[in-house]
């Protein structure tokens, strides 16, 4: 029989690799299975809360009370529900937004020391943001996913180079099969697939060089709306220059899609892989 360690082992696996429905899967087959636990309850609840979706929260929420009810001190549960109840609207969950400072009190009673309240901490000041600190979170994504892009281009890039399309397919795939839970394997396979053959070969360009391409694209814009309002082509203001910017937004949405089939991909393998283990 599989044992507590080994479904919560699972969880963890899965939630640090963003696969939240898989997540709750293997928490509620370990409640089916051991019955109710704490633990348990608190990745169901982590796996439906990390959607941030109304339905969701109403299901965390939940977990989260089932959890308690069987243990009330449970640092995770504590933690996990306060951060719910902090991102809870005033005015459509008045009594769920309220909760969050008798849930914090309790926890920094508890443990004020422990990483569930470091976390909780966070939670707090990111409940407190400003509009420029949303405007920063904002750039910081945009640069990771720039970063990625770039990544994603460079190896696929690289990989052609090696051996042509054929062998970088075959090596792709081969490496995806020799280590099935290898988030990059998975994502280097389904990029050559997709992005591979001379007809993808502006996009590869693109996305290997996205900042320089973002920067000539904004420049050409600019330049085309200021031309357009000198001779006279439009009265005062234009959008039309800023058609220069789409080959670079479709090569972003390529590569991101992209990412997102591999990474639904590598999730799927994983969760086979761990649902092997005894």
């Amino acid at each position: 029989m599989t044992t507590l360690d080994t479904y919560e082992t699972r969880c963890e696996q899965l939630f640090l690799a963003g696969g939240n429905a898989a997540v709750r899967r293997a928490a509620q087959e370990g409640l089916d299975s051991l019955g109710p636990h704490a633990d348990l309850y608190c990745w169901l609840a982590l796996g439906h809360a990390a959607e941030d979706e109304d339905d969701h929260d109403d299901l965390a929420e939940e977990a989260f009370r089932a959890g308690l009810a069987l243990d009330g001190d449970h640092l995770g549960l504590l933690a996990g529900y306060a951060e719910l109840c902090l991102r809870a609207d005033e005015f459509d969950h008045p009594g769920r937004s309220s909760r969050a400072r008798v849930l914090s009190r309790r926890l920094k009673e508890l443990a004020p020391e422990s990483a569930e309240a470091d976390r909780l901490a966070s939670a707090e000041r990111w409940a407190r943001r400003s509009y420029w600190d949303e405007l920063r979170m904002a750039a910081a994504e945009g640069a990771v996913a720039s970063r990625q892009t770039q990544d994603q281009a460079r190896a696929v890039t690289d990989a052609l180079a090696a051996g042509g399309t054929d062998a970088a397919r075959t090596a792709a795939r081969a490496a995806e099969s020799a280590a099935p839970t290898d988030r990059g394997a998975a994502v280097l396979a389904a990029t050559v697939e997709a992005l591979a053959g001379p007809w993808n070969a502006p996009v590869r360009l693109l996305g290997r060089h996205r900042p320089a391409a973002w920067a000539v694209s904004m420049g050409l814009a600019l330049l085309t709306n200021t031309l357009l309002r000198q001779s006279g082509a439009v009265d005062s203001f234009s959008l039309w220059g800023y058609l220069w910017l789409l080959p670079v937004l479709l090569v972003d949405r390529r590569f991101s899609s992209v990412r997102k089939e591999a990474e639904a991909r590598h999730l799927t393998r994983l969760e086979a892989e761990l649902a092997a283990r005894p």
